[in-house]
């Protein structure tokens, strides 16, 4: 039956291939970032819980040195001013294969159903490769080029969200959760179900800007709110209130520098002159967005 480790065998590969790549072109620091990465995919289970914290520090440790390159010529756009919006069309086919996959595939006994939206993500990608390949017919190594050379653009940000989630969940374990929980029943009405939805959608979207991701402030709110008083208190559906509640999240991405790698990353590969231009283009859409989040899980998940 397929599941994560199949995609994590895949996700390493292509991170080793990235590492090849760099060294062939005497970028060794990356070489070595992303070897290590690699390694986390291919072996975290077997590196152990010691290991793998060695692997993360010395993760840290070059992205803290700056040594990491960024590339050096910015390809030709050629293709991109000979295809136009066309070159957008294959990557539809990931989401479609993501949303066909979760709805399809759960109970066909291949898939791990437990994991059947990731799997058929992964899926969406190897068949959004395959069609590129056979409308634009690249060199065989195009795809790992481009890969490598968005990557080091990209950088140690490209790590960020794993890191984040990380951080959440050792909040988690350390009881931030519980103390946040305790502030929030302060201040939210007894019996006041709207208010309660109101905090905990606020409250994903506060935390997400405070660290940075969606996924670091999910246990921790989650934990907090969503849980004992939605849940558990209120009997509210867990699939649209963690769901919906993780969308609402996401709105504090769009508002915060410190999701460096959706906000600070692109304002520096597009060279804007404001590094915080990304996240100001984006709040008039996140604030309208965080209310209708709060709304459709105080009117579904009841």
């Amino acid at each position: 039956m397929i599941g994560l480790p199949a995609l994590y065998t895949f996700a390493g590969l292509v991170f080793a291939a990235y590492a090849v790549l760099s060294a062939q072109r005497r970028r060794f620091c990356n070489a070595a970032f992303w070897g290590l990465l690699a390694v986390s995919f291919l072996a975290g289970d077997q590196l152990g819980d010691f290991g793998n914290g060695l692997l993360v520090l010395a993760l840290v440790a070059l992205a803290g040195l700056g040594v990491l390159r960024k590339p050096d010529v910015v390809e030709s756009a050629e293709d991109g001013t000979r295809h136009g919006n066309k070159l957008f069309l294959p990557a539809l086919i990931i989401p479609v294969t993501a949303l066909a996959g979760t709805f399809l595939l759960a109970d066909s006994g291949l898939i791990d159903p437990k994991q059947v939206t990731l799997v058929s993500l992964g899926l969406g990608v190897a068949l959004a490769l395959i069609s590129l390949y056979a409308w634009l017919r690249p060199r065989p190594m195009a795809a790992l080029e481009e890969g490598r050379r968005l990557i080091d653009a990209v950088g140690w940000a490209a790590v960020l969200p794993q890191m984040l989630a990380s951080l959440g969940a050792v909040f988690a374990a350390a009881g931030v959760g519980d103390l946040v929980g305790g502030a929030a029943a302060q201040v939210i009405p007894s019996g006041s179900l709207f208010a309660a939805v109101a905090a905990y959608g606020i409250g994903m979207a506060l935390f997400t800007m405070i660290m940075g991701n969606a996924f670091a402030a999910f246990p921790v709110m989650t934990a907090a709110i969503g849980l004992p008083l939605l849940i558990q208190g209120a009997g509210g559906d867990p699939a649209v209130v963690c769901a919906i509640g993780m969308l609402a999240g996401f709105c504090g991405t769009l508002m915060t520098p410190m999701a460096a790698n959706f906000n600070i990353v692109p304002a520096a590969l597009l060279e804007l002159q404001d590094r915080n231009a990304v996240v100001k283009a984006q709040i008039g859409t996140a604030l309208p967005l965080l209310a209708v989040n709060i709304a459709l899980i105080y009117w579904f998940a009841f």
